[in-house]
């Protein structure tokens, strides 16, 4: 039997190990914009300013992405059931099991591999709102829907 705790839980600690990543290259980009003030001059000391200037920016961006999953993952009732698969489902299929949350990866849980997808991924968008018994096309093979929780 799958549990959904479980795979909320796997979700919620590949963002905060994503999210505490992320802050503490942060941190490690402030401490050298501060370190470069003191230590240099001129074209170079700019260049370099702009270029850490730069990474910060974009370790903003990250860290903001991985906030919204976080935003997205708070959303997920594990206990609601449902006839179509939406955010929380867990999808077995005859190829493969999914459990439609944020992309995290891949989740062992007794033999089985459960991959946590976000809803915005290809697969993702072809399992939406499809119920148990019903099938898809996916890179030209059609797969069946054998069980939704």
């Amino acid at each position: 039997m799958v549990d959904k705790e479980e795979l909320l839980k796997f979700c919620a600690g590949f963002i905060n190990d994503r999210v505490s990543r992320i802050q503490k290259n942060i941190a490690g980009v402030q401490e050298s914009l501060t370190s470069e003030t003191k230590s240099s001059a001129g074209d170079k000391h700019e260049t370099g300013r702009a270029m850490l200037q730069l990474e910060r920016e974009k370790l903003g961006q990250q860290l903001l992405e991985a906030e919204k999953m976080q935003q997205l993952l708070s959303k997920v009732k594990p206990t609601k059931q449902v006839a179509a698969i939406g955010l929380g489902s867990v999808v077995f299929t005859e190829k493969n099991n999914y459990f439609l949350s944020i992309s995290a990866g891949e989740y062992t849980l007794s033999a089985k591999n459960i991959y946590c997808i976000s809803a915005n991924t290809p697969i993702g968008k072809l399992l939406f709102g499809k119920s148990k018994g019903e099938n898809f096309i996916f890179n030209g093979e059609s797969i069946a829907i054998t069980d939704v929780l």
